[in-house]
């Protein structure tokens, strides 16, 4: 088992990793000292699980765990905070750990994501498209911008268009950029977007017609292109769409 401890304080960082250490089969540990660290290590050291703090600088713990890519690890909050016991199940958590917590307080967790990815690797199935692997749907990416992190909220981005290495998350309040390939967001993001063009995909739901240009018109007069390889597609989606 591959582990990434998620954590600002050192001293928490350090106790925990040698507890794990002292678990049998945990392969690989990793640190994380935010929320923004924790998902750029996501996506280079590849866990099965994160043991998550919550009260963390600029990005919280909860919002990490919404903002996991497909596929998605484990995730097992450690807290000094009760409070946040509900939203951490509703976000499908497998455990919460209340700090301080003993050695066989840890066992029983690890107990816990020893089962469920057993059962995962049993079933061998991919999660649904947008789905992360535990079952918690892609609610929002956080975006590194010069001074800060940025929430963008998926339920308020309309389009998606490539611009080099990096995405712009077209919303109401901005494009702010994204590093990451169009092709892997979209495997997030699920069918909420459908490509549309080599350089863009949509929200289809926000699609009212296309325009004697060719382009896509959303509700709100935002045009959006259309490549001729992806019109067909369009077209049976939205055909489907007014069929329901």
């Amino acid at each position: 088992m591959r582990v990434l401890i998620v954590d600002d304080e050192r001293p928490a960082r350090d106790k925990l990793r040698r507890m794990l250490e002292q678990e049998a089969g945990v392969a690989a540990i990793d640190e994380a000292r935010d929320g923004v660290e924790a998902l750029e290590k996501v996506a280079s050291f590849a866990p099965d699980a994160i043991f998550l703090d919550v009260q963390m600088p600029e990005v919280s713990g909860l919002e990490v765990a919404a903002s996991l890519p497909q596929p998605a690890p484990l995730v097992v909050f450690a807290t000094a905070f009760d409070e946040y016991a509900v939203p951490a199940f509703d976000a499908n958590a497998i455990d919460y750990l209340l700090k301080p917590f003993d050695a066989a307080r840890l066992q029983r967790a690890m107990q816990r994501l020893r089962e469920r990815l057993a059962s995962r690797a049993a079933q061998a199935q991919p999660a649904p498209g947008g789905l992360a692997a535990h079952g918690l749907p892609l609610q929002q990416l956080l975006v590194s911008e010069r001074g800060g992190t940025r929430v963008v909220a998926v339920a308020d981005i309309q389009w998606l268009e490539t611009a080099d290495n990096y995405v712009a998350l077209h919303t109401p309040q901005g494009a702010p950029l994204l590093r990451q390939t169009l092709t892997d967001l979209l495997e997030s993001l699920g069918s909420q977007f459908l490509r549309c063009h080599r350089r863009a995909a949509v929200r289809l739901s926000l699609v009212d017609k296309i325009d004697q240009e060719g382009q896509l018109v959303l509700h709100n007069g935002t045009l959006v292109p259309l490549g001729r390889n992806f019109k067909a597609a369009i077209l049976e989606a939205l055909a489907h769409r007014q069929s329901r």
